[in-house]
């Protein structure tokens, strides 16, 4: 579930930087620059965030019958009463 927000995200900054980049200008003067070049930075940082917890997500652990069988077998080997 959370690596299809991330996704949808990603997606959605690049929508908007596919809009953007041709609108703003990044060597206006004054705060027309200052906002252009804060605005790309501050779309940066939501990529790398976006794209690092997709990347770096943990894994999900097996659930069900089989990872408790597998636990109650390694719990059976430790056991010196049999």
């Amino acid at each position: 579930m959370n690596k299809n927000r991330y996704l949808l995200c990603l997606l959605g900054c690049g929508f908007l930087l596919y809009f953007a980049i041709p609108r703003v200008n990044i060597f206006g003067e004054g705060l027309e620059g200052i906002f252009a070049i804060s605005w790309l930075a501050f779309a940066l940082i939501v990529v790398a965030g976006n794209l690092s917890a997709l990347l770096y997500a943990p894994r999900k652990r097996r659930s069900g019958a089989a990872s408790v069988q597998k636990l109650n077998e390694r719990k059976r080997a430790r056991s010196f009463y049999r």
